[in-house]
Formats: structure tokens, C-alpha cells, sequence
């Protein structure tokens, strides 16, 4: 049986909504691979929004959802696009996190954050297919989020194309603002990232590239041990999705599937490391690949 891949994507600062980037440009070749192979819908993690209470999970079920706005980007890159909420998936999505020992309820009023569609419209930016958006646990527990992921992961047994959006590396705190809020310019890299952020990112990059299920697990969440996790990571928000994903990508029967590959890179705000992940294939040999005109 194939499964379909599973991705783990840094989003990134808002203005990776606006500005050309080899992420950007994978993003649309994963895609283009996803519409061409006819998936149901997209089930996500992202890095913004999280459940108070211990077991916690909520899921998106807002029939029309609204968009919460974006900084450093034009409204014309996202206000007209269309969120197309898939309630039906959601649905099951809450039976399938009860079933495994959740407390799961739906949210009927959540308004989507960047950190989900700023992935989606680059992604699919004729039309968003059918989405379920899945909430965090505010106890950051990457157990707990592995766990998210595998439940739901039977879903990509039946064409779901599953994706965390976080963080390789991460700490709002460790940027450097200056030629992003002075001209616009999130690319900069006035001075080379620091060592740690370096050291991290490699770590990110060996842990899906070397481990294949239940392995994947445990070298995943395992990173909020490493000694540059705090460095990379001030909070531990955007790097729940990579837990999820593992999750998602470390069954038994995942030891037979592809290792997970670095598709696209970008690099922000001199330490911000925006590592684009993919896990598995669609089963025809063929790799995406970003091609830049």
C-alpha cells in the first residue's frame, strides 16, 4: 500500500508569504505533486495555536474561516484567497485523537494563522484543497505531539497529505530585525548565522535524513535534549509540528519507506533556518524538485 509523504516545512517569517525563495519554490512542487497524485485534503500541525488542559487537542471546524492578518506583507498576496475547511475530516480527525486517549473537541470559530496558510498558498495557489488544521497542547510535550501524529497517521493510507509547519530553527530573540524592518529585506545576511544555530540545523537535517520509524521518534523528540535546543528555540511552539510529523512518519511499517530528504533551504534574519523536510515519496520514483525560471 502507498502512503503519501509527509512533510515538515519552517515556515518561516511572514514575509516568506511575499518574497521569492527556494523554499517558496519547493513549497508550489509539493504542491503541484500532491494535485497530480489526487489527494483528499491536507491535515495539518502548525506552530500558533494551542489547547490549555492537559490531553487537550482541538481541531479547526469553522464552516467560513477568516484569516488572521500578516505583517511586512502586501493584503493583495492573501486576502482573496479562499480557506476551504474540511469539516467531515475534521470530524473524524476528533474521533480518530478520543480514540487514542485525547481529550479532542472542535473549535467552531478559530480564524487560521499564517503559519498554516501562508503554507497553503504557496503550496496551492489556484485553490485551497480541503484542510484540517489541528491545534498543539500548551504543555509542549513532544511525546504528547508525536502521539497527535500517530494517531491520525492511518490517514495517509487513504490519500491525506499530512504537514507540520514550524521550525528548524527558531528564536524570534536571536534575529537580527535591523534590514527586515528598516528595508524590507528578510534575506539579508549581513554576518553569517551563528554557531549554534548552525550546529542545530545540522542536527534537524541528521535527525530525518538517518532514522527511519520508530528510530525517527525517538531522534526527533530526543533534539529537546540537544544541547543548542534552547538556543534555536526560545519557545518550544515551532518545534511541536517536527514532533507530529515524526509521529506521523515513524510507524513499524515507515522502516520501509524513503528517509526523509532536505528539499529547499532559506535562510532569514541572519539566524533563522527555514529547513524544508520531506518524508517518503509518491511511490513513482520521481523526487520533487524546485526549479527556479
Amino acid at each position: 500500500m502507498t502512503l503519501t509523504p509527509v512533510h515538515f516545512f519552517s515556515h518561516g517569517s511572514t514575509m516568506m508569504l511575499g518574497e521569492e525563495s527556494e523554499s517558496a519554490d519547493y513549497w508550489k512542487a509539493c504542491g503541484d505533486a500532491a494535485l497530480a497524485n489526487n489527494i483528499k485534503g491536507v491535515i495539518m500541525m502548525g506552530a500558533h495555536w494551542d489547547s490549555v488542559g492537559e490531553d487537550n487537542i482541538e481541531v479547526a471546524m469553522n464552516p467560513s474561516p477568516g484569516k488572521s492578518p500578516v505583517a511586512y506583507v502586501h493584503p493583495s498576496k492573501y486576502v482573496d484567497y479562499k480557506l476551504e475547511a474540511d469539516l467531515p475530516t475534521g470530524e473524524r480527525v476528533v474521533g480518530l485523537l478520543n480514540g487514542a486517549g485525547f481529550k479532542a473537541r472542535a473549535n467552531p470559530t478559530f480564524e487560521w494563522i499564517h503559519d498554516t496558510y501562508l503554507i497553503l498558498i504557496r503550496m496551492f495557489p489556484g485553490k485551497c484543497p480541503p484542510t484540517t488544521i489541528i491545534s498543539m497542547n500548551a504543555r509542549f510535550d513532544p511525546h504528547l505531539h508525536m502521539r497527535v501524529g500517530s494517531a491520525v497517521r492511518s490517514l495517509r493510507e487513504e490519500g491525506y497529505l499530512i504537514i507540520g509547519t514550524g521550525g528548524a530553527v527558531h528564536n524570534l530573540y536571536r534575529n537580527r530585525w535591523g534590514p527586515m524592518l528598516k528595508y524590507r529585506d528578510n534575506f539579508a545576511q549581513e554576518t553569517p548565522p551563528e554557531g549554534w544555530a548552525l550546529e542545530f540545523r545540522q542536527s534537524v537535517e541528521d535527525c530525518f535524513a538517518n532514522n527511519r520509524g520508530p528510530a525517527l521518534r525517538r531522534a526527533i523528540t530526543r533534539l529537546m535534549k540537544h544541547p543548542q535546543f534552547r538556543d534555536a528555540h526560545a519557545t518550544d511552539d515551532h518545534f511541536m509540528a517536527a514532533c507530529f510529523v515524526a509521529g506521523v512518519a515513524g510507524g513499524w511499517e515507515d522502516e520501509r519507506e524513503e528517509s526523509g530528504r532536505l528539499g529547499a533551504e532559506t535562510w532569514e534574519l541572519t539566524n533563522m533556518c527555514n529547513s524544508q523536510f520531506t518524508i517518503g515519496s509518491w511511490g513513482n520514483g520521481v523526487q520533487i524538485r524546485a526549479i527556479r525560471a
